[in-house]
């Protein structure tokens, strides 16, 4: 019983961080989008600043009729959704927020979080398969190519971490970053990941890592201008939001990743590491912020790749580079 109940305690405290998390990168994205283009963005929606705006699309959404088209796979149809949100959900247990705040902490974190990141383009796969729509089916195609092609880099460039570091638990590599480098007038420093040569990993699983939350300009499995919505053409109701709080809590998911194997996670220079349960979490969720950022600020910057041009900044340059970028790290950890 104490099993059981423990495991809903975890569950209910994942969501409590994944879905307002998702919540505020929406509203991120609207604001820092118009202020982008000149605009204001969301305005009234709650007050000034238009704060409660994607509480009203979400209601918007869950008031619409939910459609199964009469071609569709029905079963399938209806489990997509869900299997795109638990892939998500499934990467938040072994995020670690602070040195006891974890959920689980695993020998084989890396193995663990790379593998149930998948999920989510299974879900995609089986929205486009089982929609009988060709729109649909084109988008699902493309995210199956997409996966193949850029979950390479992606484990590449973790790879390189996890040889830095030592270990595959994602606390272990937390702990890696906070060893001293050097020390100043008495003062010890410690440098995250990417000050530590790991710069060209970050940029891959940076790239990589758009490609897999399919964020522009890697969107080709939507691509409105030409599939209309893609694999989420025919889905409507509280199935298209939780498709679309599915992409924002991934982008989510993914900068605490980042955070965690590149910028140090939870961890701050000059923090008592008995505070670290306290201070951690804000820390995180600072590193969050920035990447998340970064992600709206690519959205909103650069133009959508064509399908061949995708294809070859995966195969020509992204897995070649992680390669190079393992070596170097190998031979840099031999060395020093």
């Amino acid at each position: 019983m104490n099993f059981w109940l423990e495991l809903l305690v975890k569950i209910a405290l994942i969501l409590a961080v994944m879905l307002p998390g998702a919540l505020v990168v929406i509203y991120g994205e609207l604001k820092i989008s118009a202020h982008m283009q000149s605009r204001i963005g969301p305005y009234f929606a709650g007050g000034r600043f238009g704060w409660a705006q994607p509480l009203a699309d979400g209601l918007k959404f869950m008031q619409k009729e939910d459609l199964v088209p009469a071609a569709a796979d029905d079963a399938v149809f209806r489990l997509a959704p869900y299997v795109v949100m638990m892939g998500t959900l499934a990467t938040f247990v072994i995020v670690p927020f602070g040195p006891d705040l974890i959920a689980e902490d695993l020998d084989l974190g890396l193995f663990y979080l790379l593998a149930v990141s998948s999920l989510t383009t299974l879900g995609v796969l089986m929205a486009g398969w089982s929609s009988g729509n060709k729109y649909s089916m084109i988008g699902g195609l493309r995210a199956a190519a997409q996966l193949i092609a850029y979950e390479l880099p992606l484990v590449l460039a973790a790879v390189a971490v996890a040889v830095q570091a030592g270990t595959m638990s994602l606390q272990g590599i937390v702990a890696a970053q906070t060893e001293t480098v050097f020390s100043i007038g008495g003062f010890d420093v410690a440098l995250p990941f990417l000050l530590k040569g790991q710069v060209i990993g970050f940029a891959i699983f940076v790239v990589a890592g758009l490609a897999e939350l399919s964020r522009i300009p890697f969107d080709m499995p939507i691509a409105e201008s030409e599939l209309t919505m893609g694999y989420l053409t025919e889905y409507s109701g509280l199935r298209f939001t939780m498709f679309f709080l599915g992409e924002y809590a991934g982008m989510v998911s993914m900068a605490a990743i980042v955070s965690t194997l590149f910028l140090g996670g939870y961890w701050v220079p000059g923090v008592d590491p008995d505070m670290l349960n306290v201070v951690g979490p804000l820390v995180l969720v600072a590193k969050v912020a920035i990447i998340c950022f970064v992600f709206i600020w690519f959205r909103w910057t650069w133009p959508r790749l064509r399908e061949d041009q995708l294809q070859s900044l995966a195969w020509r340059w992204l897995i070649p580079a992680a390669l190079v970028n393992i070596v170097l790290t190998g031979i840099a950890k031999v060395v020093l």
